[in-house]
């Protein structure tokens, strides 16, 4: 977390996570033009908001796009401020950037597990739940497949879709609809891709989700931190985080 505060105490760094903050996905050169400072300067920047997570950048063709990351900050959440039941949601619920249709949100957070535990924590249901609001998620994890999500507690399906690429431990493509209220049903049809890749002794793990229309509700995307967190939390120690958000179906 020092590298995420080291980041955070520059004002021009805090500058570029705003810039972000109002129009996610940007070039270098759409940022640059924001700041009265060279081009280097900007790059320098952002290689620092890089290293700290809070910045993740994806490529599109000649393009390099730059995306916020809140996971990090998810965490500094979790670690200080979720002890005294502040609304998780109150945190990050405005983190909700626009990008031309269709949006794309983009989640990065380095996790010291291996890829094959890793991938057993997303597809097993029994292990989902530990850190996914309780939620179990049911399939046979087959190109093609069907996947449903469900709560004990609720009446209905929260969400299913289908699992359009299955390449374990490293990658998985699912198309997602939301079920679990009548605003997010008429949402329709997103994707969610996970992306795993080990680093040393940890794996980064990439959640992309994307195929969202423009200014779509944030309670289809806006849960990924937490969940992000959580399943860092119980790989890397075993204990469940007990936020607000994971109490929902409590």
């Amino acid at each position: 977390m020092d590298t995420v505060f080291r980041a955070l105490a520059d004002p021009t760094r805090r500058s570029l996570l705003d810039e972000l903050f109002e129009e996610d996905g940007q070039t270098l050169s759409q940022l640059e033009g924001c700041f009265s400072m060279t081009r280097f300067g900007v790059m320098k920047h952002l290689k620092q908001l890089e290293e700290a997570g809070l910045v993740v950048t994806k490529r599109r063709g000649r393009e390099k796009l730059h995306f916020l990351n809140p996971v990090p900050i998810r965490l500094v959440h979790d670690r200080w401020v979720s002890k005294y039941a502040e609304p998780w949601a109150a945190a990050l619920s405005g983190l909700k950037n626009r990008l031309e249709n269709p949006m794309e949100k983009v989640f990065e957070i380095y996790i010291r597990t291996t890829p094959e535990r890793l991938w057993e924590a997303i597809t097993d249901s029994e292990i989902r739940s530990k850190y996914n609001f309780g939620v179990v998620v049911n399939s046979d994890w087959t190109p093609g497949s069907r996947y449903e999500s469900s709560h004990p507690k609720a009446d209905e399906l929260l969400s299913e879709g289908e699992n359009l690429e299955v390449d374990p431990p490293r990658r998985l493509v699912q198309s997602f609809n939301a079920l679990w209220s009548d605003d997010v049903k008429s949402e329709g049809t997103s994707r969610v891709t996970w992306d795993i890749a080990p680093v040393e002794d940890s794996c980064r793990l990439t959640v992309t989700h994307d195929q969202l229309r423009e200014d779509a509700n944030d309670e289809i995307y806006g849960g990924w931190p937490m969940i992000l967190s959580g399943l860092k939390t119980w790989l890397e120690s075993g204990e469940l985080l007990t936020t607000p958000g994971s109490l929902m179906y409590g």
